[in-house]
């Protein structure tokens, strides 16, 4: 369904990410893997290579104000275009609102919601120009954004005020952008997740943290918040990255060209 496209997928040396790249890949994208490591960007680009398909890694923070630019150039130097652009890099900073420093505020809406603004703006001649050109040559091709939301983002979620905030924030990007982009054959949507099997959702009994500019953050859901969360989602489960990543092509694929400034949540049915 994605011959000969080329996409950009942040975050995607893990999670989420990393499903949905290893599909568009199958689905005979050309994908470029990005992630803050280079390690597992680099390890989800030789698995696609690996497999016969086509990749690219391109370690970044989606926050540094020269990400955006360096990562369009990139693909389009290396494959002449671009197509698909899937906002996906993130993780939480919980607090209480009344505890919330503004460095965690700003944070969330940094890797959120500034960051996927800026790859957007730089895709910019590469989804408006090229679709001019293709429209006075009588032709139509359908280019993708997908934001990776949250249902904390869309139902909103105690402790998360700056992760919802942010996450509300991209779906109004998409809607808008479906306004301001559709007469030039771009279809932008957002996908909300309910809670998804990664490395953001494990116990956070375990320990784990992210390193942001040398400081440590938390990450992971309290393990009696786990066991509520299994027994009010009526699949019983979390998803997985795989199950994650289908919604993702569908919006990034021919079947969803006349879907745009759409938010689907997948939940599981909570």
């Amino acid at each position: 369904m994605l011959k000969d496209r080329v996409a950009i997928i942040t975050g995607s040396g893990r999670g989420i990410g990393r499903a949905a790249a290893l599909l568009f890949a199958q689905e005979g994208a050309k994908v470029v893997v990005s992630d803050m490591d280079v390690k597992p960007a680099q390890e989800v680009a030789d698995e696609i290579k690996a497999a016969g398909g086509e990749s690219i890694a391109f370690p970044g923070d989606v926050t540094s104000p020269s990400f955006a630019e360096n990562i369009v150039s990139k693909a389009v130097q290396t494959w002449g275009g671009l197509h698909i652009l899937v906002n996906n890099a993130g993780y939480t900073w919980d607090a209480v609102l009344h505890k919330m420093a503004d460095e965690q505020w700003e944070a969330m809406l940094a890797v959120h919601l500034t960051g996927p603004f800026r790859l957007i703006r730089a895709a910019s001649p590469y989804f408006r120009d090229a679709a001019k050109q293709e429209k006075t040559a009588g032709k139509v091709v359908n280019r993708k954004i997908i934001n990776v939301s949250s249902v904390a983002g869309t139902r909103g979620n105690a402790g998360q005020a700056n992760y919802a905030s942010a996450k509300a924030g991209i779906v109004g990007l998409a809607r808008a952008l479906a306004k301001e982009w559709g007469s030039l054959n771009v279809q932008a949507n957002a996908v909300a997740y309910g809670w998804i099997d990664t490395r953001l959702t494990k116990e956070k009994e375990a320990g784990q943290t992210l390193d942001r500019d040398g400081k440590p953050v938390a990450i992971g859901i309290p393990a009696a918040m786990r066991n509520v969360m299994a027994m009010i989602i009526p699949m019983g489960r979390a998803g997985t990255p795989e199950e994650a990543a289908g919604p993702i092509l569908f919006l990034a694929s021919p079947l969803s060209d006349y879907v745009s400034g759409q938010c689907l949540e997948v939940t599981g049915g909570f």
